[in-house]
């Protein structure tokens, strides 16, 4: 294996607790309680083993990262020993006070996710009234304390109308960069395809609305583009590779290489409560298995794209065909790319309900009552 370099980021998920039920959520089904978390003594340990082993930048989040009383503090911490932090929110717990004191903690940057730009329908997707006007209300919160701003807009079959206005809405909340993100299919996002998966059309015309904006906009906003892997011809590099560039810790302390990880079977993730991070990071298997290029199958082993993709997604592949070790099917040198079919099938369809994101795992569609913070405790 060739020498291995430092990861360059630390994903801190420091609790699956949220007021949000979104249908796409990228937390697992079986979402961790409360009395599970990491305490802050931990938290800040896990953030000096990060940054002795070369870790820059720390993103703080959940579940709803600002649902944690000592996110302040973890925050403090986290500038004092030289990392950059950035907070991923809903934002819906985002008062004015408490952007003022995380600006004064040392936070660095903060993201916002939207839904939508029309009030009732982003409420409806986050499954929580008024969501749309807190985060609304937080973005100028945050601008008003000279934080950076992003808006993560969260694009779907059921939101892509509303594109053009999400570019304006980041605009008008003074966001520098906005990130315009396809939903991709992990967890409950998976449990949720077909209500939320676009047609190829719906597509083309969100890329052409970028393309647009991204001219138009040049030198007043950023904006990044993911599309949905289902719709490509070539796999992305998951993470920058697997065991490369990224680690995400979760609420209860296990360390993942990617986000998805524990949807994989026949891995034990190891815990910062019983393992350095160094540690982790060097000799566990859960990082090993599927680092370099030596555990690739054809086509991959020889292809000449094996060090730009690293074979692609190995939560994806496992998703589709069963098999973590397989051909990314996003891939059009994949042997497997029809499991695509039956989600394109779908889009052509009306949308079923949303399995909206609940404690205990996969439930049963439903309208979505207002989830308290302590549903996970």
């Amino acid at each position: 294996m060739p020498e291995l370099d430092a990861p360059l980021a630390l994903l801190a998920e420091l609790t699956h607790r949220c007021p949000l039920q979104c249908p796409y959520c990228s937390n697992p089904l079986e979402l961790e309680r409360n009395r599970a978390e990491l305490d802050t003594d931990s938290w800040r340990r896990v953030l000096d083993e990060a940054a002795a082993l070369g870790v820059l930048q720390v993103h703080f989040s959940g579940g709803e990262p600002t649902a944690r009383r000592d996110l302040d503090e973890l925050v403090r911490h986290a500038s004092g020993i030289g990392l950059y932090s950035n907070l991923i929110t809903s934002a819906v717990l985002l008062d004015a006070e408490r952007a003022k004191t995380l600006a004064a903690a040392g936070l660095d940057h903060v993201q916002i996710s939207f839904q939508d730009t029309d009030d009732a329908a982003g409420d409806r997707v986050a499954g929580y009234e008024g969501a749309q006007r807190l985060k609304r209300a937080a973005a100028q919160h945050v601008r008003d304390v000279g934080l950076p701003l992003t808006l993560n807009a969260v694009v779907h079959r059921q939101n892509l109308a509303q594109l053009p206005a999400m570019i304006e809405l980041a605009v008008e909340l003074g966001a520098g960069r906005l990130e315009v993100a396809h939903v991709q299919y992990y967890g409950w996002a998976l449990a949720n395809r077909a209500a939320l998966f676009p047609t190829r059309k719906q597509l083309n015309a969100a890329t052409a609305t970028v393309e647009a904006a991204r001219a138009r906009l040049r030198g007043k906003l950023v904006i990044d583009y993911v599309v949905p892997d289902y719709h490509a011809e070539l796999p992305k590099a998951c993470m920058g590779g697997w065991g490369r560039r990224f680690l995400n810790v979760t609420p209860s302390g296990k360390v993942l290489p990617c986000h998805a990880a524990e949807t994989l079977p026949g891995f034990q993730f190891p815990s910062v409560r019983d393992t350095g991070l160094a540690a982790i990071w060097r000799d566990s298997d859960a990082f090993n298995r599927f680092r370099g290029t030596s555990w690739m199958r054809e086509p991959c082993r020889s292809c000449e794209r094996r060090e730009l993709d690293w074979g692609g997604c190995r939560c994806q592949a496992f998703a589709l065909t069963g098999d973590a070790a397989a051909t990314d099917p996003v891939c059009v040198r994949a042997f497997n790319r029809g499991v695509f079919d039956e989600a394109i099938q779908a889009s052509e369809g009306p949308p079923p309900p949303f399995v909206y994101r609940r404690i205990g795992g996969r439930p049963v569609p439903s309208q979505p009552p207002r989830q308290p913070l302590d549903a996970l405790g």
